[in-house]
């Protein structure tokens, strides 16, 4: 089994919309893909209706997340969509979305930087709009190489000279919404340092006591050494590790099934979910 649990639609920043990336998802040989869009399950219903034939769809959100001044991202596999306090506080997230990139836009034209914020919003579309959406208009510009470099110090990394604050969840209050909803959570790319500032590794280990079950440690940010220094702390901490592609379509240069998951620790996340169930393919 192929198995690739951290992909994006348009549903929040990704370029394929929810039906495209299954299809496309069948095509690049998967047999089970996870959609985990932004703090949002807006893309649940048309991904499952276009669900082909022997290709299992996870449902699942990435949970934006902030510890001690640091971001970092929680994945949340098959919880309940509809529980009201993981729900409530995901739209909280996504509420402060548009003020916090408007402020950004702000602050790039402030530095001369010509971008509006109606081209982000078109760039965003219906997707919780972000970062990422910025990125590209930079790129559009001339500004940055590509949306990468975006996320670069200089620009809008945490820190970065347009960067801007979120409402975030504090991680542990995210493991235990999580948890209530019937959930399981995986730490996304927990030291990928390229994209700033990491948590320390100590704070692995104060999650996974928190119930934490998973961290994903094959992922395009993370070298060798990375994911072997992972594979360590997951055997330490009794954590499932992960591998996943963060596929967001033509945004990045990531491939759908480039890192995946062992079918094992698939089927340890499934057996540890109780909120909802992997959706088969019927050829929608």
């Amino acid at each position: 089994m192929r198995i690739d649990l951290h992909t994006h639609s348009t549903a929040s920043d990704g370029t394929d919309t929810p039906a495209e990336l299954v299809r496309n998802a069948a095509a690049a040989g998967l047999d089970v893909v996870a959609l985990t869009d932004h703090d949002t399950v807006g893309g649940y219903a048309e991904a499952t209706r276009a669900l082909p034939a022997g290709l299992t769809l996870v449902t699942g959100a990435e949970l934006s997340c902030r510890l001690n001044g640091v971001s970092l991202h929680m994945l949340a596999y098959l919880f309940d969509p509809a529980e009201p306090e993981l729900s409530r506080e995901r739209e909280l997230v996504r509420d402060d979305r548009v003020p916090r990139a408007k402020a950004m836009v702000g602050k790039l034209r402030e530095l001369g930087v010509p971008v509006t914020w109606e081209r982000v919003a078109e760039i965003a579309g219906d997707g919780a709009v972000g970062r990422p959406h910025i990125a590209t208009a930079l790129v559009e510009l001339g500004v940055v190489d590509s949306v990468s470099d975006a996320f670069g110090s200089e620009w809008l990394s945490n820190g970065g000279r347009a960067y801007v604050e979120k409402h975030e969840l504090d991680p542990f209050e995210a493991i235990r919404l999580v948890k209530g909803a019937g959930g399981v959570t995986v730490f996304a790319h927990p030291l990928a340092v390229k994209r700033g500032q990491c948590v320390p590794e100590s704070a692995i280990g104060e999650l996974a006591a928190a119930g934490l079950d998973g961290i994903e440690a094959d992922h395009m940010d993370h070298d060798e050494p990375t994911r072997a220094r992972l594979r360590a702390l997951a055997a330490e901490h009794g954590l499932l590790p992960t591998g996943s592609s963060d596929y967001h379509g033509s945004r990045k240069t990531c491939r759908l099934g480039e890192n995946t998951t062992d079918p094992e620790i698939y089927g340890e996340i499934v057996r540890r979910a109780t909120g909802a169930f992997p959706v088969p393919g019927a050829g929608g």
